[in-house]
């Protein structure tokens, strides 16, 4: 699994080194990178098809592992590379979601101390293990964060799948394994891949639910073995709950479903109570193992709540978009993976009583489901479970279903028709011919995340499509100018500013985040936008002195504000749920004269005022 994960991570390297080193036109204006991505596709199928033919012929095997490692890494590398190669930005730009994102490597690329994307002296709330290891990535390349992004994002989905691949191989015939893998991967890169430290996840959970199975369900067995997949399904969930809490809360419950269910049929099989002990008791040590390797992440953050700070004001729950309040149905959808999701629910209904694998796919399904259900009664309460961000996993589900359907059919069709090579044949390219119909639509399907990449500003003060650039341009001069005023380290600054995206291309800490949404509960988010208002009624730069002096927050250094004919203005954020959209923006105004004063300088650059206190 090590090798496999070196190994991708080498092709993603060399293959996105090779990208950048020819000028491309931007994707949103030519067909060009199209092309080249289609070509790429089939290369790499090709390759994998070769692959799968010298494992079914038993020849040459060790090469042909390494090619399959290869090929499904040059894949991914070539789907979400090549279309975003004439930008520096990955998919959605920085805007919106990937604007903390973004904001969170760059914090971690400056030091390697677990501290929140934004707030000063808060330990995160948000689990750090992808933005940690992209950030050591980020700091051992001498990259900036947010330039290390898009490399690191699509490497880290190239690594995923390609770890995928070897768990498959280790519970299935390994021609097999490569197939359902390089589906899943696809599946992955189009309906996952702008979460980028959810996706290396998502991809995992169809093996490792098989995986799981396999320790927690052992009839006619003495109970002795499935260790192995005990632990290796602990460590997963350890890492889910490091990356991705949402996804590790799916796949815990998912898991625990697994287990009642194993031990109801242990119960009926041995006609004893006692029978439910062994899956229960395997099942703790799956939960000691994943909260063991949980805490390396969560432990600052448990802490400093158990100190009694306020943590109410915490609203990432706070979301019903529409997705949200229907169930998601994909195998219904008239497309290439609607048709792949509806075989897989075809045969997980007819195989659920002798497949173990349709038995542990259907158990993730059927959980998929039954969040669904929670998340929508939940919203009575107040929040959801944001179950619209599962239905990607529910593809990858039915998916890898559709995959272990295809073969039965194709193996019902083959005896029917007394083992004819033409129908063989024809089954064959069947196969290929839906996976690149697939494949070469992947960039259509992810195109409005492309085109954001292309058209937002990124850290350098350019565009990836070349058109004059945004406001951001003038984000290296403010930078510069905040250097000049306070010299030092940017995270011994606090800014505060509701261009926020500045804070995903500089480390300097922020006094208030985007929405409470992306805001850590510890860090009082509404007491702190209360605060801010208050201060526009201020008349006297006393008054404004003093108040910043009382905060029981650290206050800021720098203010970063918009001009404007009634002074200097900022836009904050107002959780409006259960509305949709469930934030609301407004503006303040503070008069020029609060910093008509010899403690603060006043600075122009472009749209911006940046005032700095120096007293």
């Amino acid at each position: 699994m090590i090798l496999g994960a070196f190994v991708a991570a080498i092709v993603a390297a060399v293959g996105l080194f090779a990208f950048g080193r020819v000028s491309w036109p931007a994707f949103p204006s030519s067909n060009v990178t199209q092309a080249v991505t289609t070509v790429g596709q089939v290369v790499t199928i090709a390759v994998l098809a070769l692959c799968v033919a010298l494992f079914r012929a038993r020849r040459w095997t060790r090469a042909a592992t390494l090619l399959s490692w290869a090929g499904l890494s040059g894949f991914v590398t070539v789907t979400l590379g090549m279309p975003l190669s004439a930008t520096k930005l990955y998919l959605h730009g920085v805007s919106v979601d990937q604007e903390f994102r973004t904001e969170y490597l760059t914090r971690l690329t400056d030091s390697a101390a677990l501290h929140d994307m934004t707030y000063a002296d808060l330990p995160p709330y948000y689990p750090a293990g992808w933005f940690w290891i992209g950030g050591r990535v980020a700091n051992l390349l001498g990259m900036d964060g947010w330039e290390t992004f898009k490399p690191y994002a699509i490497g880290s989905i190239a690594v995923a799948a390609v770890v995928a691949l070897v768990l498959w191989t280790k519970l299935i015939r390994t021609d097999r394994a490569i197939v359902v893998a390089l589906a899943t991967a696809a599946l992955t890169v189009a309906y996952a891949s702008s979460e980028p430290y959810g996706a290396v996840i998502a991809v995992l959970i169809p093996p490792v639910l098989v995986l799981a199975w396999g320790g927690l369900h052992r009839p006619d067995r003495t109970g002795r073995g499935g260790w192995g997949a005990v632990v290796g399904t602990g460590i997963f969930l350890g890492v889910a709950a490091a990356f991705y809490t949402l996804y590790l809360g799916l796949s815990a419950f998912a898991i625990t479903l697994m287990a009642l269910v194993a031990a109801g049929l242990a119960v009926r099989a041995q006609g004893s109570w006692r029978g439910a002990v062994a899956p229960l008791v395997r099942l703790a040590v799956i939960a000691a193992i994943a909260i063991a390797i949980a805490l390396t992440v969560w432990l600052p953050y448990l802490l400093e709540a158990l100190h009694g700070v306020p943590a109410g004001s915490g609203t990432a729950t706070h979301y019903l978009p529409d997705a949200g309040a229907r169930l998601p149905l994909p195998m219904l959808q008239l497309s290439l993976s609607g048709a792949l999701c509806l075989l897989g629910t075809i045969w997980l209904v007819f195989r659920v009583t002798s497949s173990r694998r349709a038995q542990a796919l259907g158990i993730g399904v059927v959980a998929i489901y039954l969040w669904s259900l929670m998340s929508m009664a939940f919203t009575a309460v107040g929040g959801t479970l944001l179950s619209f961000r599962l239905e990607p996993v529910l593809i990858l589900l039915l998916g890898a279903a559709g995959v272990f359907g295809f073969f039965d059919f194709a193996r019902w069709l083959v005896l029917a028709t007394s083992d004819n090579p033409r129908v063989k044949a024809s089954v064959v390219v069947i196969g290929l011919v839906g996976l690149i119909a697939f494949a070469q639509n992947i960039p259509q399907v992810l195109s409005n995340d492309i085109t954001v990449a292309y058209t937002d500003t990124d850290g350098d003060g350019a565009r990836g499509d070349q058109r004059p650039p945004g406001a951001a341009s003038y984000y290296g001069d403010i930078d510069r100018t905040i250097l000049e005023r306070r010299p030092g380290e940017r995270h011994d600054t606090v800014v505060l500013t509701s261009d926020t995206s500045f804070l995903s291309f500089y480390p300097y800490y922020g006094f208030q985040a985007l929405t409470s949404h992306y805001a850590n509960p510890l860090a009082q988010f509404r007491e702190r936008s209360e605060a801010i208002e208050s201060w526009t009624e201020f008349e006297t730069p006393d008054e404004l002195v003093a108040a910043l002096d009382e905060l029981p927050w650290r206050a800021p250094d720098v203010f970063v504000f918009r001009k404007s004919a009634d002074g200097y203005t900022l836009r904050l954020a107002e959780d409006v749920y259960p509305n949709d959209p469930n934030v609301r923006r407004y503006s303040v105004s503070f008069p020029k004269s609060l910093f008509d004063d010899p403690r603060f300088t006043v600075d122009e650059v472009g749209p911006f005022a940046i005032v700095t206190r120096v007293g």
